[in-house]
């Protein structure tokens, strides 16, 4: 199945899909140094998204998420593709400044947690399965 939205940072990935059905802060949700959610209560605690298409409606949180995306490339703990509902400043530059590639207007509900995505981003494009 393929998914058409738009690009928001052009790139290419491949990679298994770590779906959460609610926002995501990336300050206090998400562990910098070891690329795994920690929110308390979040369905996803304790899931990696590394080397992962990660997959969320929205972000939400302090303007210092766009740092801590950032701060998980340089630890080697990003994941390899952002893909959104709803694209939202905070996560948008945290994906621009660190060159993963981000993809918006998707129809979430459409990704299983687990499947097998292809992001072209730069063409707005998330084929599934």
């Amino acid at each position: 199945m393929e998914i058409k939205g738009k690009c928001v940072v052009p790139g290419l990935a491949k990679a298994q899909a770590v779906v959460s059905t609610t926002p995501i802060s990336f300050l206090g949700d998400v562990d910098p140094k070891t690329g795994v959610i920690v929110a308390e209560g979040h369905p996803l605690n304790g899931t990696s998204i590394v080397g992962k298409v990660f997959v969320f409606p929205c972000g939400k949180g302090s303007t210092v998420g766009s740092y801590v995306i950032y701060q998980l490339l340089k630890n080697k703990k990003a994941p390899a593709a952002i893909v959104n509902k709803d694209a939202e400043a905070i996560v948008a530059v945290g994906a621009i400044i660190s060159g993963i590639p981000m993809v918006q207007g998707i129809d979430i509900g459409k990704i299983p947690n687990g499947a097998q995505v292809e992001v072209d981003a730069k063409k707005g494009i998330v084929k599934v399965g």
